[in-house]
């Protein structure tokens, strides 16, 4: 599938101060795996706030090629799902468009089954390297035929019975200890994933919560250990999805840049795995009220309450980078705007995302007047108080977004606030994770506006 023949280019241009009441849209990742866990549990699921994005929307898809019945009901999706152990295999290749998490997740969960599945993406995740989900299923047994790189298309053939592991996982991945989790449902015995660096934790909560027998210890050094019990009962559950705080942070981050902006964000996870992002803008002098604290379906919510502030450059430590990896791209664009340097380092992981994140956020930074240097796995941003000079340095300066939705959002950001107009090259593919972001944005006031094509 090519992307380019559609693209769709976007600018932004400096607005006045943005105000008002969002609500955002359900968390991605509990998304994905709503879907997964619903489709595989017994009996029925329901789900509130769920991300209608591409990305989780192809994930229900593969679910109902492997059994699950998935309809919605006016603001309800209703699962049926087939039982664990009981998924039927797909008539035709999985179809995950542009969807990373939903790809490597449920390679996991139907790796480990007697059939085959063919794994299929679009140019972008096609790109993208599997080997890091496929090799721990390799070790439970099963057999997989990859295109070079052990990149898309993938089929994947489980073993008559899939051997349990102990797995040590070899990078800050949620989605590598996931895969091996969702796995380990469908082998006897117990799956134990071990992990160095805690990454988000939504997988395991919510298989304790579908009924999974589970148990987490936290050793020295913060070490964690998972183990699985196999081939256990899931029974169906209501779920209340909270609002995803990666696509919290481009109305937080535009708050915080346009002058006179009042804003306030509803029903945001509050995870201590994913919030890295409000303590670091915390940390450089963002007025940001964290209030209505509360809990939901076991995750920590509030609303936050957030105002046009002078920045201050920061180092981010490494350490700090699996609790905000997606939201690196519009922290660049709030250093660019900080007084100082702002060192951020570990970013490693930002090569192998939608886009190498890493060359591409520094490439867009240099194209809008932006001082940055991009290490191997760190980047320095000098900013520009109040934006002065800032966006495009040249009349076809278009930031190219590498069918990458948080380059194309993090940039549309930048030209809120920068003296000059921010384009980029599409914004179509903003639908795969954040469909309202357009809406959304111009409703608090912000100027983005399609490019007009000459006749």
């Amino acid at each position: 599938m090519t992307h380019g023949a559609s693209l769709t280019p976007a600018v932004a241009r400096k607005s006045e101060s943005l105000n008002g009441t969002v609500r955002i849209p359900g968390d991605k990742s509990i998304s994905h795996r709503s879907f997964m866990l619903g489709g595989l549990a017994s009996g029925r699921t329901r789900i509130t706030g769920l991300l209608e994005g591409e990305d989780v929307l192809a994930t229900g898809r593969a679910m109902q090629a492997m059994g699950a019945r998935i309809v919605k009901q006016d603001d309800t999706w209703i699962i049926d799902g087939v039982g664990n152990g009981l998924l039927l295999e797909p008539e035709a290749p999985l179809d995950f468009g542009n969807a990373g998490t939903g790809v490597r997740l449920t390679m996991g969960l139907v790796g480990t089954y007697a059939f085959e599945a063919t794994f299929i993406g679009d140019e972008s995740l096609s790109r993208r390297p599997m080997g890091r989900v496929l090799d721990p299923l390799r070790q439970m047994g099963v057999q997989v035929n990859a295109a070079e790189g052990d990149r898309l298309p993938v089929t994947l053939r489980g073993p008559d019975l899939a051997v349990p592991i102990r797995y040590r996982v070899p990078m800050a991945s949620a989605q590598v200890k996931s895969a091996v989790l969702l796995a380990g449902l469908n082998a006897p015995g117990t799956t134990t994933v071990i992990e160095p660096v805690m990454t988000r934790d939504h997988t395991e909560k919510m298989l304790a919560g579908f009924g999974a027998e589970l148990s987490v210890d936290t050793g020295a050094g913060g070490v964690r250990t998972i183990v699985l019990a196999g081939q256990g009962k899931l029974a169906g559950q209501v779920i209340d999805v909270p609002g995803d705080p990666s696509s919290t942070a481009f109305p937080l981050v535009a708050a915080l840049l346009v002058p006179g902006s009042r804003v306030t964000i509803e029903n945001v996870l509050m995870n201590p795995t994913r919030t890295g992002l409000v303590t670091t803008l915390l940390e450089m002098g963002a007025d940001i009220g964290i209030v209505n604290q509360r809990s939901a379906g076991g995750e920590d919510v509030a609303d936050l309450v957030v105002g046009a502030s002078e920045l201050k450059g920061v180092r981010v430590p490494a350490e700090r980078a699996p609790s905000m990896i997606d939201e690196y791209p519009v922290l660049a664009i709030a250093a660019s705007f900080a007084e100082g340097e702002t060192v951020m380092e570990g970013l490693g992981e930002l090569r192998v995302k939608e886009s190498d994140r890493l060359s591409a956020v520094a490439e867009g930074l240099r194209r809008n007047g932006v001082d940055c240097d991009e290490g191997r796995d760190s980047l320095r941003v000098r900013g520009v108080p109040g934006g002065a000079g800032l966006g495009a340095v040249a009349e076809d300066a278009v930031v190219t977004t590498h069918l990458d939705h948080r380059i194309a959002m993090a940039f549309l950001v930048m030209g809120l606030a920068a003296e000059k107009p921010v384009s980029v090259d599409d914004s179509a593919i903003i639908a795969t994770s954040f469909p309202e972001f357009m809406d959304m944005m111009t409703g608090l006031g912000a100027t983005i506006e399609p490019v007009r094509k000459a006749a």
